[in-house]
């Protein structure tokens, strides 16, 4: 019996069917202008990403672990300082942390969501407040999978302990809690528009949303070099980290069917949903949550057979993530909340 025909785990060329030839027309007109760096296409992006954000200040980026590390700087976090971020998440979280000086402390998550647990974060800021050696400021939480974090809870308990919030959007733009998008929950939250991403790019970009005005110009400085007046005033120590207007015109034309993508993927999700329910632990869908679906991520005993068949059948499947960060040689040592 022959094959099947093998299909894509995320098809980023599929949207070119749709868009293709508007994308190539909004490459062309760039290539024209010729401005590459921080064009009028830049601008546009973050004006239009403000209007989704409820209005909220729009710095765009190089990369979503720039958007993180710029925010960190911004917040001020340094050594001696504890920032506290869930044990299951990809690299980037924490790795922004220890590249602006910090400590990450890992927190455990809900296992039903697998985003960050307010009861084991609660714990672990007792834990380090107590053990007195680090600074408690302020707490990373992770939409993961396209599932927005228990921000309710999230803010009550960050306000009860004095320390701030940031939401990492990076696989949850479009996504909302309690009607409200994720991108627009704490003191700053960042997005990545990596391929993968559910509103992904030809390469890789980020973007920061934050509500207070001096917090956001700060950060525009810092993604130019700590630029003043001009770029040869430098009023801060900064990094090299803009998005360039190619993709930046690639984005606003995604942006057009952005929606109607979200709605597609929310379709297939509620398919897969009622089909495997009785076969598989399927994601767990909460009332007041819209997911964006970044990956539909199932629970099975039989994991590695179940991969195998799938395999077989032509359907690609992935692991996210074979391991917590606290399992992993570079973050093995940092502090973890009690059990």
């Amino acid at each position: 019996m022959k094959k099947p025909n093998p299909i894509s785990f995320i098809d980023v060329q599929a949207h070119r069917a749709r868009i293709g030839d508007a994308i190539d027309e909004a490459i062309a007109k760039v290539v024209s202008h010729g401005e590459y760096i921080l064009g009028p296409e830049v601008i546009e992006l973050e004006a239009t990403l403000s209007v989704r954000m409820d209005g909220r200040h729009v710095i765009t980026c190089a990369n979503g672990t720039d958007a993180l590390h710029l925010c960190l700087r911004g917040l001020g976090a340094k050594r001696n300082d504890a920032v506290f971020v869930p044990a299951f998440t990809f690299a980037a979280t924490a790795e922004a942390i220890c590249l602006a000086g910090a400590t990450p402390v890992f927190v455990d998550i809900d296992p039903d969501t697998y985003n960050i647990s307010v009861e084991s974060l609660d714990a672990a800021i007792r834990m380090v407040r107590d053990d007195g050696a680090l600074n408690p400021v302020g707490v990373i939480a992770v939409d993961l999978f396209g599932q927005s974090a228990a921000y309710s809870s999230l803010e009550l308990l960050t306000k009860k302990h004095g320390i701030w919030l940031l939401e990492d959007a990076a696989q949850a733009l479009g996504a909302r809690f309690n009607g409200k998008p994720c991108g627009t929950f704490g003191i700053a939250a960042t997005t990545s528009f990596f391929p993968a991403k559910p509103l992904g790019a030809y390469g890789d970009g980020g973007a920061i949303f934050v509500e207070d005005a001096a917090l956001a110009t700060q950060l525009r400085s810092l993604r130019m070099h700590g630029k003043g007046t001009d770029k040869y005033d430098n009023i801060h120590i900064g990094m090299n980290s803009r998005l360039d207007t190619v993709q930046a015109a690639i984005l606003l034309e995604k942006l057009k069917v952005f929606d109607d993508e979200i709605e597609a993927r929310n379709k297939v999700a509620l398919r897969y949903n009622e089909f495997l329910n009785d076969i598989v632990t399927t994601p767990t869908i909460r009332a007041e949550k819209h997911n964006v679906w970044a990956q539909y991520t199932i629970k099975t005993p039989l994991r590695e057979q179940l991969k195998a068949a799938l395999k077989e059948a032509g359907i690609p499947t992935a692991i996210y993530y074979r391991s917590s960060l606290t399992q992993q040689p570079a973050y093995e040592d940092f502090p973890i909340a009690p059990t």
